[in-house]
């Protein structure tokens, strides 16, 4: 019964401070994400007449990213571009945009990236996707190997992508 006093000052202590813990989102730098632009767009493939139009940029906070999506046609081949579901990763959403030219995976790049902000997968992210987009050009498909120390953007990148794939009918 000594320490019972003891116990319960320190159980207080420690829940005031918890309580009174507030963190500050840090803002996501795009220097590592080649192609991407802040908009945020509704994951649907559309038809449009000649090459996809650039991308424009708007208010949507510092840590999403999004491209617009778009399909083109010419007369010798099919350029078409779908971006997959978003993805809930552990550390917050990421879709994946998808661009092919028949069968032949031509483009692949972030549709939607949000992080919440969070600081290490922002680092992990910015060193990590880059990676998957070349693995998945490689690839071919969503049978990508990942990158060591990020299971999770490779998880839900590899879900992404495979959604996107599906869209297009390719994989």
């Amino acid at each position: 019964m000594r320490r019972a006093p003891i116990v319960i000052g320190a159980t207080a202590a420690g829940l005031a401070g918890v309580l009174s813990f507030h963190t500050k989102p840090a803002s996501l730098t795009l220097g590592g994400l080649s192609g991407a632009s802040v908009t945020r767009t509704s994951p649907t493939t559309s038809v449009a007449a000649g090459p996809p139009t650039g991308q424009g940029t708007s208010g949507a906070g510092p840590t999403s990213t999004s491209l617009t999506p778009s399909t083109s046609t010419t007369s010798s081949s099919t350029t078409r571009t779908a971006t997959g579901a978003e993805v809930n990763y552990n550390y917050g959403l990421l879709s994946v945009v998808v661009t092919v030219s028949g069968k032949k995976v031509t483009k692949v790049g972030i549709g939607f990236l949000d992080d919440g902000g969070n600081f290490r997968s922002q680092s992990i992210d910015q060193q990590s996707i880059p990676i998957l987009e070349q693995q998945a050009l490689q690839a071919q498909s969503a049978n990508i190997q990942g990158v060591s120390g990020a299971s999770y953007t490779s998880a839900g990148f590899a879900q992404s992508l495979q959604s996107a794939l599906s869209k297009l009918h390719v994989a």
